[in-house]
């Protein structure tokens, strides 16, 4: 009851909606994640498209051109940053901008920064509840900014002064595909696993793991470990 003696009116999902654009190369997780918050009724959130590589999320969310897209940081086609470069015109629109909240396996210093200097308005990870998620999305449709808590330290930190961090020129030799496989096999992953979680062969898994023990001039994966373990990538 309210003061007056009236009942109180709480908000509802009815008073507030969200249309949202979820782009992920892994099927699964798509479907995983409509089936907790698409139940618009309940929630509020819309799923108005998918989309699963980089040029696929481009034309979805220039055709749906819904609230919130959330976004993977590593897609076929050039990541998550590529998504929201190509996607700037409708980022910046005066009415109705389209925000990004970076929904990520990921807890890398490097995949956070990235895509908020690419220009998402958030970043949270995989392990985020149904709940949380759905007050994440109406939190950056509202213009707010949204973290978990850990990485928020990370975006803190790099940007806590005027002067940007140094540009780590060992990882800007290396691509997005490699930098992705160095991640997997630095977390203990075994070769056919690297393949399955990546969708490639253990023989390209192989090519790309030659090719950032070369680039890094590394011997081992047990050096290659290390390397990563010290800027934070695993």
């Amino acid at each position: 009851m309210n003061p007056t003696g009236g009942a109180t009116t709480e908000p509802t999902a009815e008073a507030r909606r969200a249309r949202v654009v979820l782009v992920d190369d892994h099927r699964m997780f798509r479907a995983g994640v409509q089936a907790e918050i698409g139940r618009t009724e309940e929630t509020g959130v819309e799923v108005v498209g998918e989309a699963g590589d980089v040029d696929q999320a481009v034309s979805v969310i220039k055709a749906a051109r819904p609230d919130v897209v959330l976004l993977d940081v590593h897609l076929p086609g050039g990541g998550g940053v590529e998504v929201l470069r190509r996607s700037t015109e409708l980022m910046s629109a005066v009415q109705d901008p389209v925000r990004f909240l970076a929904l990520s396996v990921s807890d890398a210093a490097e995949d956070v920064i990235g895509v908020i200097r690419g220009g998402a308005r958030g970043y949270v990870t995989k392990t985020i509840t149904g709940t949380d998620l759905v007050d994440a999305i109406f939190r950056v449709a509202d213009g707010d900014a949204v973290f978990s808590p850990r990485l928020a330290g990370f975006v803190l930190d790099a940007f806590a002064s005027s002067e940007a961090p140094p540009v780590d020129e060992d990882m800007d030799r290396l691509t997005q595909r490699e930098r992705e496989v160095l991640r997997l096999i630095a977390r203990g992953y075994a070769y056919k696993e690297v393949g399955k979680e990546l969708f490639i062969s253990v023989k390209t898994v192989e090519s790309h793991v030659s090719a950032v023990l070369r680039k890094l001039q590394l011997s081992n994966r047990h050096e290659l470990t290390r390397w990563a373990t010290a800027r934070r990538l695993v």
